[in-house]
């Protein structure tokens, strides 16, 4: 800004050569100003190809310890004797589920009916011993109960329900 003053104040006094000189100092600061920057520029640019290699070492030891790591773990894990382990353990779970198996079969094969006969035989014997034969000689209710009229129409719908449900729980099943 100076300079620039200093050249106006040359002009109007009208000496040039002052100018001239005055113009090419201008030059010389925008020159150096310019080659300021690029000085800036270029050392941004080495600061960061620094960091960059700082980075690339870091990641080379990170690589190496895991590399360490990896072969340690090798020496430690025996790949045949995990094979040997997995094939045992596989065996022993066929031959549970094959017990399994066996198991439900065994339990479908039972009859129902038989299961519970023998339950009411145990129950009509343990009312026997508690009421001393009391309740046996009282003998079995054998006629209906009374209906009311419009209840039989109820117990149609009721039952026509119950078969509906019956046939969607055979589905469920199959």
């Amino acid at each position: 800004m100076k300079v620039k003053r200093s050249i106006k104040d040359a002009a109007k006094r009208g000496d040039k050569d002052v100018c001239n000189i005055l113009a090419k100092e201008i030059i010389q600061s925008r020159k150096a100003v310019n080659k300021m920057y690029s000085s800036k520029a270029q050392l941004n640019s080495v600061e960061m190809q620094m960091k960059n290699q700082l980075a690339t070492l870091r990641m080379a030891g990170a690589m190496e310890k895991s590399t360490e790591v990896m072969s340690m773990m090798q020496k430690l894990v025996k790949l045949p004797e995990i094979r040997q382990t997995m094939m045992e353990l596989s065996k022993e779970m066929m031959k549970a589920g094959i017990i399994e198996e066996m198991v439900e079969d065994t339990f479908e094969g039972m009859e129902e009916d038989d299961m519970e006969e023998a339950a009411q035989e145990e129950v009509d014997k343990i009312l026997f011993e508690v009421t001393a034969g009391a309740l046996g000689a009282a003998g079995h209710v054998t006629e209906p109960l009374p209906t009311v009229e419009g209840a039989s129409a109820d117990v149609e719908v009721e039952e026509g329900d119950m078969d509906e449900m019956r046939s969607r729980l055979e589905a469920l099943r199959s």
